[in-house]
């Protein structure tokens, strides 16, 4: 009877700290307008790195090396397909030369600074055939704060890392990052000699490692250190206005999946990184092997394209 007790006191305790958390993250309208593309037969979930700086003192921005730029801009976009046997991390490269719903050809990014997430949403599916279901969005600061929040993230760097503008200068091996530097690290381009792709990677690799931290015994079976976590890092959260507690944590739940190599983490298929446009150097997709992954992904096929190389 005291067992049972026990149990009915923590999960009331876990319930009430997830649905504080919940009710402070922000909602924004991500669905797409238009005539969308069907439904698949899996599930699919836009995950967008924002460059925003809103809500960040002058002293934040300075601290983490963010400028002072406005507006906001897409630093990563990443779809998370699940449905079939395993769940799949697909990064898709922010210089990506597609065509945006009635601006015509730019890169992939512009749709987001033209019409926000929505636009973006809408892009993604004119160009991909995957239909979006949900949405999930972070900036600069909500990003650090996250990872201050679970008192850093262990990863293991491939290389030296020494990049001014991402304001870094990592060494190669294993190490725990905190926020300020955890952000240089997803950021950088210029000291990885695969660009915006590498980037990309790294970017798929630290996901995936911060849900396995925020996922971890430790916090939730500790409906106080949950309460903590939650309302230290909710703010800096932004979802789709339709999207429920459920499947935004099942989203997360598949996200630590990929990083426990329980699923596949991918780029698309590019033929060109150089592609000289009136945009400038962009990202060609391969017009073969894109398709089919897109399609694969769709009809939860297994990967047409071998995932330990992207």
């Amino acid at each position: 009877m005291a067992l049972l007790c026990l149990l009915l006191v923590w999960g009331g305790s876990t319930y009430w700290a997830v649905s504080s958390a919940w009710g402070e993250v922000n909602r924004v309208d991500a669905t797409p307008s238009g005539d969308r593309v069907a439904k698949g037969d899996g599930r699919n979930v836009l995950l967008v790195g924002s460059d925003s700086r809103e809500g960040m003192t002058r002293e934040e921005r300075n601290r983490l090396g963010t400028g002072q730029a406005e507006g906001k801009r897409t630093d990563s976009i990443i779809v998370l397909h699940t449905g079939g046997e395993r769940p799949v991390l697909l990064s898709i490269p922010r210089d990506s030369y597609v065509e945006i719903p009635g601006h015509g050809m730019n890169k992939i990014n512009a749709a987001y600074s033209l019409g926000g997430a929505k636009l973006l949403g809408e892009t993604i599916e004119a160009n991909t055939g995957l239909h979006m279901d949900g949405y999930m969005e972070i900036g600069f600061g909500g990003f650090a704060q996250v990872v201050d929040a679970v008192d850093g993230v262990r990863i293991c760097v491939q290389r030296d890392m020494d990049d001014p503008k991402a304001h870094i200068d990592l060494k190669k091996g294993c190490q725990v990052l905190d926020g300020k530097t955890a952000l240089g690290y997803v950021r950088a381009r210029y000291s990885d000699p695969e660009g915006d792709i590498g980037r990309a990677k790294r970017q798929r690799q630290f996901l995936g490692s911060l849900m396995g931290e925020i996922a971890t015994p430790t916090t939730l079976l500790q409906p106080w250190k949950l309460r903590s976590l939650g309302k230290g890092s909710a703010g800096a959260l932004t979802v789709g206005e339709d999207d429920s507690l459920v499947e935004t944590g099942r989203a997360f739940w598949a996200i630590r999946s990929v990083s426990k190599g329980e699923g596949d983490s991918i780029v698309v298929p590019i033929s060109n990184s150089n592609l000289p446009t009136p945009a400038g150097s962009a990202v060609q997709w391969d017009t073969e092997k894109a398709p089919q992954l897109f399609d694969d992904l769709n009809h939860n096929r297994p990967l047409s394209i071998d995932p330990s190389k992207g």
